[in-house]
């Protein structure tokens, strides 16, 4: 009788313990999944900041032979365009978007001083990729904001932070713009 009542404790503590380490190995492969979504979300981020870069040289181009004397603001593209290359962390990727986002609208505003080029087929084309890929790169930000957030929240809610803080996992960076891209812009008739 006390023999079978010792093996059936044992067994009982057994099977708390797999449930436990069961529970334990899914919450550490959770994480390792929500981490590997925010790396790819972010990657796809990446994807579409390479494909403006890569538009950029053309659209700048096709307007350069327009706008020959407006150097400044051809020379502050191309510059913005080159930090954001550069850039490597979430933050300075943000930082770098945000300054080529504002060079771009002065490079568009020159384009309005010049009818004849807001005609242009190339330019046209260009400018409708642009866009394309400003969609793509809006929606790759809420994307990429989103799997942060479930990752973070996984980070930090019990039981599974006792397992992130265990396996030292750190939270992602949320991409963030700049307060002067909030602001509402002015429009004059």
């Amino acid at each position: 009788m006390v023999l079978k009542m010792s093996i059936l404790v044992i067994g009982i503590i057994l099977f708390v313990i797999i449930v436990l380490m069961l529970l334990i190995v899914g919450m550490y492969n959770s994480l390792i999944g929500s981490r590997n979504r925010v790396k790819n979300a972010w990657s796809q981020i990446d994807v579409q900041l390479n494909r403006r870069a890569d538009l950029i040289p053309n659209l700048v181009e096709t307007v350069k032979g327009y706008a020959k004397h407006e150097k400044t603001v051809f020379q502050d593209v191309t510059e913005a365009r080159a930090n954001l290359m550069n850039a490597k962390t979430v933050q300075q990727n943000a930082e770098a978007n945000n300054i080529l986002t504002d060079t771009l609208k002065s490079l568009f505003a020159v384009v309005e001083n010049y009818p004849e080029l807001k005609a242009n087929e190339n330019f046209l084309k260009l400018q409708g990729q642009l866009q394309e890929t400003e969609d793509k790169i809006a929606y790759s930000r809420q994307f990429y904001n989103d799997t942060v957030l479930m990752y973070n929240n996984k980070i930090q809610m019990f039981p599974s932070s006792i397992i992130a803080r265990q396996f030292n996992f750190t939270e992602a960076e949320f991409f963030e713009v700049e307060e002067s891209a909030r602001s509402v812009p002015k429009v004059e008739f």
